[in-house]
């Protein structure tokens, strides 16, 4: 059974790992698709092909994943690619809140499952804003995102100082 992880990855944290991890001991496959929306370009920090080869990175030890974009509604995307189940992660109850509203409307508009996996503890206050936001004053952020995305952050921010 395939599932399909869909997310902004803006960039991919530890969190976003966390569950991907243990997704990929659950189904036999799962791809994590870059979701991408044409009104929007501008508001990411990583543009979409940035993000596709952060995330190849940070996904090359689990061999039963991989990584795909798209530009529509989920719903059409699964049903493109014979998928019905999304994978979401949750972090605290207002993301339930939120995601709860999503996996009824996909369920009404495309007869998909979503299986909700919590994050672990430790990674329930990482937020790809967050980790931004931090790397962007020049904070270190080596522990909360995967190295792919480490590296990418400092690349992007390499004029940033840190305070001394």
């Amino acid at each position: 059974m395939s599932a399909v992880f869909p997310g902004s990855f803006d960039p991919i944290t530890s969190g976003h790992m966390d569950v991907l991890t243990r997704a990929a001991r659950i189904f036999d496959h799962v791809t994590v698709t870059v979701m991408h929306n044409a009104r929007k370009r501008g508001h990411h920090l990583f543009d979409l092909e940035e993000r596709v080869a952060i995330l190849e990175e940070a996904t090359r030890h689990l061999p039963n994943v991989s990584v795909d974009t798209f530009g529509g509604l989920l719903v059409d995307y699964m049903r493109l690619q014979n998928r019905s189940i999304i994978v979401r992660g949750l972090r605290a109850v207002s993301d339930y809140e939120y995601e709860l509203q999503i996996a009824h409307l996909n369920r009404q508009l495309g007869d998909v499952e979503t299986v909700f996996i919590m994050a672990a503890t430790r990674w329930s206050f990482v937020s790809s804003s967050m980790v931004r936001e931090i790397a962007s004053y020049g904070g270190e952020v080596d522990e909360i995102v995967p190295q792919a995305s480490a590296k990418a952050l400092r690349l992007k921010f390499a004029d940033v100082q840190r305070p001394e």
